[in-house]
């Protein structure tokens, strides 16, 4: 491959990767496949295609056209030359409002598409629930359709005119009326005219095999329709035109609930004589929580559409009339729309586990009959997966009769995969005996070609390896997709894994103590690749900062998946490869709640980071900031906080310090407080009259509620200001604030600390000693049973990332001690205090609007929902922003990681904060989101304690109702 690669350098101007990290990030997509290519080009044009292409042709090496990589049936993984469409071919070319057409290139992401035809009324009709990262070149390989099909049809549908490369460096436009044929196709359809009209079902969501009667002449002879979900076997496409549809005014959402999966899909078909814009379905057991959507045990969604609001209500209602639900909802509001339409797109990735965590697999993912039929063929689909002992969750295009699903097959051992092959087969007939077709948008990939002959017949199959002969002479490209197909039960991605769960550190509860399950949950959904954050989504600040796949969850659990492979990675955790993907993982958790399968690669860097440097020199910053609790502990004991602060403020002195710790140049070092927060504490206690025995009039004192308030390391040494502040707030509210137990020592105090930047830099076995030492000094406190009369504890952490570490990472962490659950159950943020302990507390009222962003660890791990409640109680109006500072604790002060955590925090933070009206309050409860807007905007950001304690009544007296 050295001449390849070098032949491949010589011709293209692109990118040519053969490193391992740029062939382990694309040998899978989302299906159950895996394959390892020979190397990785990233063309720049359609010149650079064909010269990839010419080159390839001279070694017989295959050529895989990729875009997005989130195909479910394998076509998106090859063992030749893949090709990387999503970094350059990636433009809008023009869209023209009249015509009603984009020209667009392959590697465009619908939804930029989407945004861009949007000021003129108009979208792009498919929209895939992968919307925010499928490519439009995706797209036309699989003929995709997604939710609105039954309005606008398939992507074919929306097709004018492709230009393409074939394997033998021909460059064609494609479209009506023969336009762009290669030589022999129009001799080939015209000798096979019969077979080709009546060989083809007449289904709405046809996919599978090739659209060969397009290019009959009573379809207009359409070579680009033909070419359509042809999965990058006939040609490599450069650029098309597209035909967009106008979009309604205002829309209306109805939820239809019925009695079971079966009623909803006996219903679906009625609906459509009511022409809505979708139809779409799913059962209760993929949904997490049912709030918000009506009584039943499964829904439709029929979206309807109208010039005003009233218009699109009237006909949303006039669908529930017209329906026998159980419950319905008609939803006008945008907002709730969206939130509701998040339920049904993040199904693709919640079936990828059964209710009881165990893991689903797609292969049977998109199989599509008559709509008229569907009902029928789900209750024959539910007798066959009970007949195999398997389970599966089907949901999805209703209206279109498809349906998507993911079973728990065992694809670990070798009885396993014999019930997938049987089952496969099986299932085929059954799609065929109801008139279906084995894809209904997914395409065929190698998941289902080996089956086409079930549904085609062996003639028509052979009719599709003469056409795919016309086009590629040579089997150049995606061989083995559609015709001549690998078996589907072989290139197993799950072949190559260890067979015995490795020894790890943390626990992996949902995963069984697995860290290979762990990483298995990543299932190429590749939610984690959207470019914009949107909402109080956090996953992924890396990728959107850099771009790269390497740094999105995905590409860091595929380069994981590889490394336990050992076959292309083969270092193990020495791996430098793991490593570097890893480096810019800001550990900020999101990915543990927006990932629809829960990867949390924050706790598989620390796993990772654990291993790689056992035994082993570590970088400056593990020991500067890793340690950060052991040193400030010092100069607090040692009270030199202010010969620290003096030091640092000279020059030299700091840039020295910095190059010694590991620390960018570009920060500079937070001023630590003269006096820690427990001092203060301590000293206003002794201050303080102790409480009086009696109550109000003589009577007996009603003891206080108690709460525990944690001295986390930053509220500790670098911002104990949130920590008066809260205290002032707590009393106000009628809550006892007391302190936690520390052990003096000579030289620091042993105070119970969350472990959080010895977890973040994966110094697991320091952490592990910190949290139990946590837990010795803290037992009396929770016990395992707190007696009758006695509260439960409750700890009330003041910096997010503190508190999910003790919420999330420490009983992972210490999963065979029952005193961290006890403590993680016990640990509540300042405003889940407030609502726990004073319930009838109000706060001072504010009337101001807010702005900042919600920390990253209370969106992923903590919730902010109390935090909501409180900033309303306290007319505090507004929403915080989502996405990550870019901060994050160690990570943004770790030298090389500067620009990235500034354009992270230029992303959503900065912009929010620049956009607010004067009169704002900048809240940000996380020390590192303070720290970020302060050097660099400027601002200053306050704990939402601060806020409130500003607020209160000069005598420091809460308001009460």
């Amino acid at each position: 491959m050295v001449d390849l690669e070098a032949e491949l350098r010589g011709a293209v101007r692109g990118e040519v990767g053969f490193d391992v990290t740029s062939r382990a990030l694309v040998t899978m997509d989302a299906s159950n496949y895996r394959r390892v290519p020979a190397g990785v080009v990233a063309p720049r044009d359609a010149d650079d295609v064909a010269a990839v292409l010419e080159v390839c042709r001279a070694h017989a090496v295959p050529v895989v056209a990729r875009g997005g990589g989130t195909s479910i049936a394998g076509q998106a993984t090859g063992t030749g030359v893949v090709l990387d469409l999503t970094r350059h071919l990636n433009r809008l070319i023009a869209l023209d409002p009249v015509t009603r057409t984009a020209v667009v290139q392959p590697g465009l992401v619908l939804d930029r598409l989407q945004e861009a035809a949007a000021p003129h009324g108009l979208r792009f009709g498919p929209d895939p629930s992968t919307h925010s990262r499928c490519t439009l070149g995706g797209m036309i390989g699989n003929n995709s359709c997604g939710s609105h099909s039954v309005a606008w049809g398939t992507t074919a549908d929306s097709v004018r005119e492709l230009d393409v490369v074939t394997a033998r460096g021909a460059r064609l436009r494609l479209g009506r009326d023969w336009a762009g044929a290669p030589p022999g196709l129009r001799e080939l359809v015209d000798g096979e005219l019969a077979r080709l009209r009546t060989g083809f079902p007449d289904l709405p969501r046809r996919i599978s095999g090739y659209a060969l009667d397009a290019l009959l002449p009573e379809n207009g002879a359409d070579v680009a329709r033909a070419f359509c979900g042809s999965e990058g076997t006939l040609g490599i496409l450069t650029e098309a035109t597209v035909r967009l549809v106008q979009a309604p005014r205002a829309r209306a959402l109805a939820v239809l609930g019925y009695a079971d999966e079966s009623a909803a899909a006996e219903a679906a078909a009625g609906l459509l004589a009511a022409a809505p814009l979708t139809v779409e379905g799913m059962a209760a057991d993929l949904v997490r929580s049912p709030a918000g959507l009506p009584r039943g045990g499964a829904w439709l969604f029929v979206e309807t559409g109208g010039e005003t609001a009233a218009e699109a209500r009237a006909r949303g209602e006039a669908v529930v009339r017209a329906a026998d639900v159980l419950d319905a909802l008609v939803v006008t509001d945008p907002a709730g729309q969206r939130a509701l339409w998040r339920v049904r797109e993040d199904a693709s990735g919640t079936a990828t586990r059964m209710p009881d965590g165990s893991e689903a697999w797609p292969g049977w993912e998109d199989c599509a009959v008559p709509p008229a039929r569907l009902g029928a063929y789900l209750r024959d689909f539910r007798s066959l997966l009970a007949a195999h002992g398997l389970r599966g969750t089907p949901y999805g295009h209703f209206g279109d009769g498809c349906i998507h699903v993911r079973i728990d097959f065992d694809l670990l051992d070798a009885a396993g995969v014999a019930r997938f092959r049987r089952f496969s087969q099986e299932l085929a007939d059954l799609v065929v005996a109801h008139g279906g077709s084995l894809s209904g948008e997914h395409g065929d990939g190698q998941a289902r070609a080996e089956l086409l002959p079930r549904m085609y017949g062996a003639p028509m199959v052979a009719l599709f390896e003469r056409a795919k002969g016309v086009w590629d002479p040579d089997d150049l490209l995606n061989p083995g997709m559609l015709v001549r197909p690998a078996p589907l039960d072989t290139n197993l991605r799950f072949a190559v894994l260890p067979r015995e769960p490795l020894p790890v550190a943390f626990g992996y509860p949902a995963d069984g103590g697995d860290f290979s399950a762990a990483v298995r949950r990543c299932v190429g959904v590749a939610k984690c690749r959207t470019t914009e954050a949107s909402g109080a989504s956090v996953m992924c600040p890396s990728f959107r900062a850099t771009g790269e796949e390497a740094h999105s969850t995905r590409g860091r659990a595929r380069l994981l998946h590889e490394m336990l492979a050992g076959e292309l990675v083969t270092d193990g955790w020495r791996s430098t490869e793991v490593r570097d993907a890893l480096d810019l993982c800001l550990s900020c958790k999101g990915c543990r709640t927006d990932c629809p399968v829960g990867v949390d690669m924050a706790t598989y860097k620390a796993e990772f980071l654990h291993h790689h440097y056992a035994g082993r020199r570590r970088p400056a910053s593990h020991y500067s900031m890793g340690r950060l609790p052991r040193w400030l502990s010092l100069v607090a004991r040692t009270r030199t906080a202010g010969l620290v602060n003096a030091l640092a403020a000279v020059r030299p002195l700091a840039a020295l310090a910095a190059r010694l710790g590991g620390v960018a140049p570009e920060r500079e070092f937070p001023r630590l407080a003269r006096e820690p927060f427990s001092r203060w504490l301590r000293r206003r206690r002794r201050g303080r009259p102790r409480d009086r025995a009696a109550g109000p009039g003589g009577g007996p004192r009603v003891p206080a509620p108690t709460a525990y308030l944690w001295p986390d390391t930053f509220t500790e040494h670098l911002s104990p200001s949130v920590g008066r502040a809260a205290v002032r707030v707590l009393e106000a509210a009628g809550v006892t604030v007391a302190e936690l137990p520390a052990r003096p020592g000579p030289l620091r105090d042993s105070r119970p600390c969350c472990g959080l930047t010895y977890l973040s830099t994966g110094q697991l076995d320091e952490a592990r000693a910190v949290l139990g030492r946590t837990l010795d000094l803290l037992a009396p406190l929770v016990p395992p049973d707190p007696g009758p009369g006695r509260q439960a504890p409750v700890f009330v952490v003041l910096e997010p990332s503190c508190a999910a570490a003790l919420r999330a990472d420490l009983p992972e962490l210490l999963p065979d001690d029952p005193r961290a659950a006890r403590l993680a159950a016990a640990v509540v943020t300042f405003a889940e205090a407030l609502e726990r302990l004073a319930p009838g507390w109000t706060p001072p009222r504010l009337d101001r609007p807010v702005t900042g962003q919600t920390h990253c660890h209370q969106h992923a791990v903590l919730g902010d929902a109390a935090d909501r409640r409180l900033r309303a109680a306290a007319a505090l109006t507004g929403d915080l922003v989502g996405g990550c500072c870019g901060l994050a604790g160690n990570f943004g002060f770790e030298k090389g990681h500067f620009e990235v955590s500034k354009t992270c925090a230029r992303e959503r933070l900065l912009p929010a904060v620049a956009a607010a009206p004067r009169e704002a309050v900048v809240l940000a409860d996380g020390f590192s989101c303070r720290t970020q807007l302060e050097q660099l905007a400027g601002v200053r950001g306050r704990h939402l304690a601060e806020v409130l304690a500003e607020a209160l009544e000069p005598d420091g007296e809460g308001r009460r109702p």
